[in-house]
């Protein structure tokens, strides 16, 4: 069977499919081949405007001059699943009381099961300067296609002051990255003649500490410790002032929250972001405007045939790639036991998976679950720096994921090859 991709402009206003998906990036690609791999004949359609799909966990490595972006980046439908219709739209509305989306085009979509995985939204405008600041002037974030080779660029001419590298107050994806390319970036400096001993690296995190996990923040906290690095928590980056090289911060402190501009010479920014405006305002939604799912059956609390994973729903966890690598199979099987009528649903207990990039050739392969205990994939102590860690997040991650798990595939003999290879 071929993918149909079908656009609004050559379809009824009105259709029905089995199960749709909302999302053709890791969650939906994931998921809707695991689906087909396990029963051939359901009749699969994901909704997605976009014509490529992009491995993000590689734009850090774009970000530090490791890889170029057209390393990141596939045709969409090349990715799709065979047999899956491509509906080539954005989602507009959800209406889970009729059991249907409308696109932006006005197509209309019913369905038996929703499977909603759009990934998360970006909101440059809410730092405000930002979106003008972006691709100039030292001002960068790796958070976006356009301007992750502006980050290496901007590392490769920055020739000494203050480096800030920014996290925020809302949940993001992949949590680890605004640590990663800091520490890539501070290697860059200490390796040109001077630019080092006349630069101070900054981490201004909205947040209270380095890390959620207690053995991967004692890691982190000795690396910043020792490399020099100058940490200020409860810093929310609220504006940038391109002009005078200004990054203003609201700063919780015990008397409330002040006001704090810090100088720049570069700042790599990790903006806010959340569900998008299509989920949030939706009869789906939590409370905090996710999809809003049970914690281990990812079944909706309140529509029986809609599912969530990865970025947009409300799962508890960290927002990686490597989470929908265990969210998929158990949202799969209890989504095919809800068809079948039988019981007895898969629980997802959590896991995670960051790859903390502690400088080329060290990484910390943090994986962690509900409990924030660290829960190894590999027969060692997971809090320490690795270089065969360096090489898995580098080479072997990135084929897994276009060659097995977009493709369905089990791929947990890989990591058995991997570690043999090194040993």
């Amino acid at each position: 069977m071929q993918t149909q991709s079908q656009t609004p402009q050559s379809t009824q206003s009105n259709r029905h499919h089995q199960i749709v998906v909302v999302g053709g990036g890791t969650a939906g690609i994931t998921a809707s081949a695991q689906l087909l791999a396990s029963r051939s004949s359901l009749d699969i359609a994901i909704v997605e405007p976009s014509d490529k799909h992009y491995y993000q966990p590689g734009w850090t490595l774009v970000g530090g001059g490791v890889f170029e972006m057209a390393q990141t980046e596939r045709n969409e439908k090349d990715c799709i699943p065979q047999g899956v219709t491509w509906i080539r739209d954005s989602v507009a509305k959800l209406e889970p009381d009729g059991n249907a989306i409308v696109t932006e085009s006005g197509l209309r979509v019913t369905y038996d099961y929703l499977i909603l995985c759009p990934g998360i939204q970006i909101n440059w405008h809410l730092i405000k300067g930002l979106p003008e600041a972006l691709g100039k002037g030292g001002v960068t974030s790796n958070y976006s296609k356009e301007y992750a080779p502006y980050t290496w660029e901007t590392l490769q001419n920055f020739q000494g002051g203050t480096a800030i590298f920014t996290f925020p107050a809302t949940p993001i994806k992949c949590a680890g990255a605004p640590q990663k390319i800091m520490y890539l970036a501070d290697d860059v400096f200490k390796g040109k003649s001077g630019v080092g001993e006349r630069t101070q690296v900054m981490f201004c995190n909205a947040g209270a500490s380095m890390f959620a996990v207690p053995e991967y923040r004692a890691t982190l906290d000795k690396i910043v410790e020792e490399r020099g690095i100058q940490v200020k928590f409860k810093h929310s980056l609220k504006e940038i002032k391109p002009d005078t090289r200004e990054a203003i911060f609201d700063v919780t402190t015990d008397g409330g929250v002040e006001e704090v501009s810090l100088h720049y010479d570069m700042i790599h920014v990790a903006p806010p972001m959340s569900a998008p405006d299509f989920i949030a305002r939706s009869p789906l939604a939590s409370p905090a405007g996710w999809v809003d799912v049970h914690r281990e059956t990812l079944q909706h609390d309140r529509y029986p045939n809609v599912f969530s994973l990865g970025d947009a729903s409300s799962l508890p966890t960290s927002k990686t790639a490597a989470a929908i690598r265990k969210q998929a199979p158990v949202l799969v099987s209890n989504l095919l036991a809800m068809m079948d009528s039988r019981s007895g649903a898969r629980k997802y207990g959590g896991y995670t998976c960051c790859p903390l990039i502690t400088g080329y050739g060290k990484t910390v392969m943090a994986e962690f679950d509900y409990t924030l205990k660290p829960t190894s994939t590999f027969p060692f102590d997971p809090s320490q720096e690795r270089y065969s860690m360096w090489v898995l997040k580098k080479t072997v991650l990135p084929w897994v994921y276009w060659n097995r798990m977009l493709k369905g595939k089990s791929f947990e003999g890989d990591w058995l090859k991997f570690l043999k290879g090194k040993s």
